[in-house]
């Protein structure tokens, strides 16, 4: 039989101890600086969305408070075509159906061709009996042959 040696090394052992980290994780004052930047950074950039949506969604109508101020050829409301991409044009009464809608377009063709509107932008009162073209999102209704919340307003006469 042959003689077996048995090697007692600890380099060839399988299983090996991990010392313990002694480095603690410590704010430097570049990492400090670093986050302050960010934040202060988010906080303009948001700043900056939000002035430049409030632009666009008021429009020219919070100038006008009277129909008296309301001029021919004037565009009143939001500027954001993407949302409100439908429009129609007609003489704005007031008045809806059932409930549905506070005012009205009359169009040539009789009742059946109204276009009821609603409006959390534009103060439609202030272009009754008016012609009109507006352009907004049309709306579900159950009563309402065409129910839309309008967006923006061009006086036309």
């Amino acid at each position: 039989m042959e003689n077996i040696e048995k090697k007692d090394n600890a380099d060839t052992q399988i299983v090996k101890s991990l010392e313990p980290m002694n480095k603690k994780f410590s704010l430097t004052p570049k990492l400090i600086a670093a986050a302050l930047f960010v934040v202060v950074l988010g906080g303009a950039s948001g700043f900056v969305l939000a002035q430049r949506q409030q632009g666009t969604a008021g429009g020219t109508s919070a100038q006008v408070t009277s129909a008296a101020q309301v001029q021919k050829g004037a565009v009143y409301g939001s500027n954001d075509t993407k949302t409100f991409n439908d429009d129609v044009e007609g003489s704005l009464k007031n008045g809806g159906i059932n409930g549905e809608g506070q005012f009205h377009l009359e169009r040539p063709g009789g009742d059946s061709q109204n276009v009821y509107l609603t409006s959390s932008i534009v103060d439609l009162s202030l272009f009754l009996d008016r012609k009109i073209k507006v352009w907004g999102q049309t709306q579900k209704a159950q009563y309402a042959g065409w129910l839309m919340d309008v967006g923006r307003v061009e006086v036309l006469e």
